[in-house]
């Protein structure tokens, strides 16, 4: 299970550094966890593969975390679960060996018409998770799938395959999440989605918060449960991202959505540290020091998402952009702006703008990527061309001043790179553009402009910002900036607080957005609405209330 070849984005002797790191410490637990973080293939044969558990020896429900699918393509979906029988352990509560898991794909939620059933091992070097891909089906799909691990059988989960690439498709109905941070309140966004008739869900980054979480869940405030202390420290290591992973996927919430539709992930900065860029981290450790963290927090990620073999990480790196179609209706291109990035310019944060952001050999994307999304629009035959990625992309002034302060985390930080990306647009004739993106923990809705600071000019797309399921806890409808951000950014249609997720129904005529939000999540159980609806026109971009 050998990953597409990607070369290293680092030094030889940075990555040789951060390997070193891991020989050095190998007696350790930690070290031999950051050697694991830099191994490549899962095992084939040896010692490390040699014992198989007898299932006999699982006496309790493995199938604790639930299960996923995602990635849906025209004759294939992916499957996913983990064996953790008891999760919160660094474990799971199995040993290490290697465990036979079946599993079964039905076209009923009963599995009387079974369409494939087959085995999957679950590697102790991989967490005992399983990632299951089924080819040779028919395009356009509704399946049911499930798993058995001795005598236990996992929870159902329902996905689907994408039609054919250029059949012609009348409609697509998705959603868009993102920043999922347990410990800011409870995901009650997601039950909803759960019931929500989608085709697929977009999760646009912060899957996961690197921060500690203390006995009661911090802001959920639990009085039924104590949480272990080992999660009351940050992510550093493998076994803390693993941890922390098998935290957030044993909410129920979670886990009800990831079985009801398949899952396009993504990440963002949380999932491995706040703001890093590329090889700089937020803090000043030593580069190799980041890199071997960065390699842990991807394997985990790679371990706990659903995604297939092209995306299994080489130590620090993982090609995670890639192109996904649903018939001839909608091309989407799935970035990555964390990897690749130029670091931040003038210190990071709210600044002015400076000649560094318009420097053209600083990047949002890297060179290569972004050679890719541009050439995959030159090729591109679908009506809608998506793009889901983390941070925003349109102009967003932050106060009101002649010179107003903009966040260089954001593309605005990036403008000569945001610059090639339009440039790069119109020069394919994409003339329906959608860019869906998350990381500020509101929602937004965007006309995209060719000039930000001239409201008269072309109208190039929309960007629809998802806000998130729980990070900034409950928010509020007109945060305290609402009237500076909806003046000094004209282009700004809709600005929300609340938590949530938003629904994006993509047509042959129109694409219309649905800001989804609930009043709380610092308690279980609120209510959900629709906050505002917008919808666009093929042919003629640019938002108008539904």
């Amino acid at each position: 299970m050998t990953p597409a070849a990607h070369p290293s984005q680092h030094a030889p002797e940075l990555r040789a550094a951060a390997r070193h790191i891991g020989r050095r410490r190998f007696l350790t637990v930690t070290g031999a966890a950051a050697a694991l973080a830099f191994a490549v293939n899962l095992p084939a044969a040896g010692t490390a593969a040699a014992a198989e558990l007898d299932p006999a020896r699982i006496t309790d429900d493995p199938f604790t975390l639930g299960v996923a699918s995602g990635d849906p393509l025209p004759g294939s979906v992916l499957l996913w679960t983990r064996l953790a029988p008891a999760p919160y352990q660094p474990d799971g509560g199995l040993p290490a060996e290697r465990v036979t898991v079946h599993w079964e794909l039905a076209h009923d939620e009963h599995f009387r018409r079974i369409v494939r059933r087959g085995t999957a091992t679950a590697h102790p070097e991989f967490h005992h998770t399983v990632h299951v891909e089924v080819g040779h089906l028919a395009p356009d799909r509704v399946f049911h799938y499930r798993f058995r691990a001795g005598t236990w059988t996992s929870p159902a989960g329902r996905t689907r395959t994408a039609p054919a690439t250029r059949a012609r498709t009348a409609g697509l109905k998705l959603a868009a999440v993102s920043c999922q941070a347990y410990a800011d309140g409870y995901y009650t966004p997601y039950g909803h989605l759960a019931q929500d008739d989608v085709d697929v869900v977009f999760h646009l980054g912060d899957y996961l918060y690197e921060y500690a979480i203390n006995s009661v869940g911090n802001h959920r405030n639990y009085t039924d449960r104590t949480l272990p202390d080992l999660f009351n420290h940050e992510t550093v290591t493998l076994e803390d991202y693993r941890l922390r992973y098998a935290l957030y996927k044993s909410d129920p919430d979670l886990m009800a959505a990831h079985a009801a539709h398949p899952f396009v992930v993504t990440w963002d900065d949380h999932e491995t540290e706040n703001n890093y860029a590329g090889d700089t981290p937020e803090n000043g450790v030593p580069p190799e020091e980041f890199l071997l963290r960065r390699a842990s927090a991807y394997r985990a990620y790679w371990e706990n998402q659903p995604l297939r073999r092209p995306q299994l990480p080489h130590g620090p790196d993982m090609r995670l952009y890639r192109r996904l179609h649903w018939g001839d209706l909608a091309q989407f291109d799935v970035l990555d702006t964390r990897q690749y990035r130029s670091d931040q310019a003038y210190g990071d944060g709210a600044q002015l703008p400076g000649p560094d952001i318009d420097d053209p050999s600083r990047t949002m994307t890297g060179a290569t990527q972004e050679r890719w999304l541009l050439d995959g629009w030159r090729a591109s035959r679908a009506l809608w061309n998506v793009v889901p990625q983390q941070v925003t992309f349109s102009q967003r002034k932050l106060d009101l001043n002649p010179v107003a302060k903009l966040s260089m985390d954001a593309w605005d930080g990036y403008r000569a790179s945001r610059r090639r990306v339009l440039d790069g647009a119109k020069a394919a004739g994409v003339d329906n553009l959608m860019v869906l993106t998350g990381d500020v923990h509101v929602g937004y809705a965007f006309d995209i402009k060719d000039d930000f600071d001239d409201p008269a000019s072309r109208t190039l797309g929309t960007e629809i910002v998802a806000t998130s399921i729980a990070s900034g806890r409950d928010g509020s409808e007109k945060p305290a900036n609402w009237n500076t951000y909806m003046t000094a950014n004209p282009h700004l249609r809709f600005y929300n607080g609340r938590r949530g997720y938003v629904t994006v129904s993509l047509g042959r005529d129109l694409a219309r957005a649905d800001f989804r939000t609930v009043p709380y999540v610092t308690t279980p159980g609120a209510p959900i609405s629709t906050a505002a609806s917008f919808v666009t026109e093929v042919g003629d971009q640019g938002l108008r209330p539904a």
